[in-house]
This record gives C-alpha cells, structure tokens and sequence, in this order.
C-alpha cells in the first residue's frame, strides 16, 4: 500500500457526455490518466457518465443503457485503478434484477477492489428529471469507506440538498463527502434564475462541509443535452472545498476539465477542536427528525 501524506491531490473529471457510451468511457479513462499524471490519488467521474442525460425522458428503451455492478465498466474501470494505483468512484446506471434499477456509484481502490455500491437515496422527480420513472430509491443507507487515499463517502446529486445524509455520513468517519452530480439549467430559466439556482447549490454543499468539518467534493458534467430550443444546460461549476467551506479548486460553466484539488487532513482535527460541532450536538432531543412532518 502507497504511504499516505497528509496532503494529497484529488480531481474531479467535469466531462461533455455524448450519446455513444463506448466514446464516454474511453473519455473518461483518458482523463483518468492524465488526473494520475498531474498527481491524483483520488479521481471522481460525473453522475452516469456514460450517457447523456436520458431522464429528461420517459422511455423505455433507456433501461438497455443499464448494466450490473460488478459488469463491464466496473471490471474494466478495476482494470485501470490497479494499473494507475488511484482511487476511483465510477457512477452507473445500475440493473439490479429484471425491472430493478438504481442510480449507483462504485467505488474502487488503488488495489482495484471493488469496495462497495452507494445507490442515490433520494430520488427527483422534476420538469427534465423525471428519475423516479428509471431509479429505485437505494438501499445502501450512508456509508463510509477507507480507501487507501482516506476515508471516502459518496452521495449523488439530489441527496446533496439534504444535510442528513452528509451529517450521516460524518458520524462514520468520512473525511471527504463526493457528490457525483448531473444538474442544469432549464434555458428559459437560466436569465432570471441561473445564477440564484447556482449560488444554491454551492452555497448548501459548503455549508456541509462546515457543519460537519469536513471535505466537500462535487463534480459535474458540462454542455448542453437536449432538444436546441429546450433540454438542459449543464452548469459545471465543479469544486472542492475545505472543512472552513473555502473552495480550494473550482472548473468553469462551460469547458471539459480536470478540477485538482489538496486535501491537507490536518485540517479536519483544526476546525473540529475550534468549532466542535459534533461534541455539542443534542442527540437527546434529535428524535422527531424521523418524523415526516410535526403535525
């Protein structure tokens, strides 16, 4: 096992995902390594990115994108994490038994072990996110896993908005929180709500990285996918912040690249110590949080 340091480059691959998945994965592998060159130990792909984003959709034929985990993009993706010796967390759209699908990620160790499935938890159901017609809600829960760059948990997208899933997997352990994300613009929207909708999404994820000291990382893919006069356009934006919340890389709204970011884990005991959180947490008067709604 590489030794570890306490500062070590992780990059998030902020990708155009085009309608062939064959083309998606060999972009994909190409960016990898070259995240690998430039130093990364820990390299995070977009939400299902091997398609473009077909949930703007209702279709059927969609479910023939789906594969199993392991399959073939895993193994092949297994492949290349032991060859590089890097850290990889490989989003897919998962076929789990005949008519059970989810919207999962694999993570896989420098050693090209399979550790684990995260399936996305909360599931959209939006004008163009129309994912509760392909998803079913995971199972998985929140979990944490030690990868040989440190201690990892990954969320998808929509589960980035709910501070009980990043608070969830703090409590494990997680050093660093991975949203792997596929969100955008309506383009008729974008004028007079684009920026408030970005700023949002930014503005809630860095808060978990506060409130839980810890390390925020999210990527996203860029581009527009959809009809000309309508679809999405992908804002990109991806980042990473520090436990403080500052954002310590940040790719544009626009171009396909590799966001590399310092993880200094010195950080986390710092502001722990300073703004302890979690030793003055009430977990005695937590309980009604199970509760849908206080009637």
């Amino acid at each position: 096992m590489p030794v570890r340091t306490e500062k070590e480059l992780l990059a998030l691959l902020q990708m155009r995902c085009e309608d062939d998945p064959e083309a998606n994965v060999a972009r994909a592998e190409r960016m990898i390594v070259q995240a690998r060159e430039q130093g990364a130990r820990l390299v995070v792909l977009p939400e299902l990115f091997k398609t473009r984003y077909f949930c703007q959709w209702e279709d059927p034929r969609f479910f023939d994108l789906a594969e199993p985990i392991p399959g073939p993009t895993t193994v092949r993706m297994q492949a290349l994490a032991k060859k590089l010796g890097v850290v990889l967390v490989v989003p897919l759209f998962e076929v789990r038994a005949a008519g059970l699908y989810h919207n999962s990620a694999a993570i896989l160790d420098a050693d090209g072990t399979l550790l684990g499935v995260y399936r996305k938890m909360h599931i959209p159901h939006d004008p163009l996110y129309y994912e509760k017609y392909y998803f079913t809600p995971g199972d998985t829960g929140f979990r944490t896993w030690a990868t040989q760059f440190g201690k990892i948990s990954v969320l998808i997208c929509w589960d980035q908005w709910f501070p009980e899933a990043a608070r969830l997997s703090a409590l494990q352990g997680a050093e660093i929180l991975i949203y792997p994300t596929a969100i955008g613009w309506h383009p008729q929207e974008k004028a007079q709500w684009g920026l408030v909708q970005q700023q949002a999404w930014e503005t809630v994820q860095r808060a978990h990285a506060i409130t839980n000291g810890l390390f925020v990382a999210a990527v996203n893919r860029v581009g527009h996918e959809g009809p000309a006069e309508g679809g999405l356009d992908f804002w990109g934006n991806s980042f990473v912040c520090d436990p403080y919340g500052r954002i310590l890389a940040q790719g544009s709204s626009d171009r396909e690249e590799i966001v590399l970011a310092p993880m200094d884990r010195t950080l986390i005991e710092t502001m722990r110590r300073h703004w302890p959180f979690l030793r003055d947490r009430r977990i005695d008067a937590y309980q009604d949080l199970v509760r849908r709604f206080l009637d």
